[in-house]
């Protein structure tokens, strides 16, 4: 069965509406000082392990189709989530970018060192490209997710919660997608022509 299309502004507040709700969340509950950081990051889990669980579900219902990233963010979120709910610790939804950046980078890794493009199976019928754009384009994406991995550690464990939370917010979407648009050379290199 084909993929169904939706409308891409709703994709977008898909993808970005639990992340939007979980700094809107933490900066509601949350305060000064380490116990109100605490109880604002455990309000902001609560509030978007379910509405990630719904976005990835509505998104499912509305296009029959349900990539396997979006299963692994959907595990990942649960288990973390899950954690630092029970353990009253945010130790793991901070960790939680890092485990998912290195689910995709590793999985991209290793279709590469399998001589295939995990990306072009994902992606290749949006965005047509040659076999060797396509590789190109998945190891640079590795790359990306491995340094998206190792900038959570830092700004977590050095630059402290409310850092973090903006960092989450407004820092790693718009540096994935200005990351994809600055690959418009290697489009255009590698693009291949679609029959009208």
């Amino acid at each position: 069965m084909a993929e169904k299309k939706i409308n891409p502004i709703l994709k977008l507040v898909l993808e970005i509406g639990p992340i939007a709700a979980f700094f809107i969340a933490y900066r509601y509950a949350g305060g000064e000082g380490a116990e109100a950081q605490l109880s604002g990051m455990l309000t902001a889990t609560a509030v978007f392990v379910p509405l990630q669980l719904a976005a990835i579900g509505l998104s499912w219902f509305l296009t029959g189709h349900l990539p396997r990233m979006a299963l692994i963010t959907a595990a990942v979120v649960v288990v973390f989530g899950g954690l630092t709910l029970a353990l009253r610790d945010d130790t793991f939804i901070k960790m939680k970018p890092t485990v998912i950046y290195l689910c995709f980078a590793g999985v991209l890794g290793f279709g590469l060192m399998r001589g295939q493009s995990y990306l072009e199976y994902l992606m290749g019928e949006t965005m047509p490209l040659a076999r060797e754009g396509w590789m190109i384009f998945t190891r640079r994406f590795a790359l990306l997710f491995l340094a998206l991995a190792v900038a959570n550690e830092i700004v977590w464990r050095v630059m402290g919660t409310d850092a973090w939370v903006k960092f989450k917010t407004f820092v790693i979407v718009p540096v994935i997608f200005l990351f994809i648009l600055s690959q418009g050379r290697l489009f255009r290199r590698y693009g291949i022509e679609q029959p009208e």
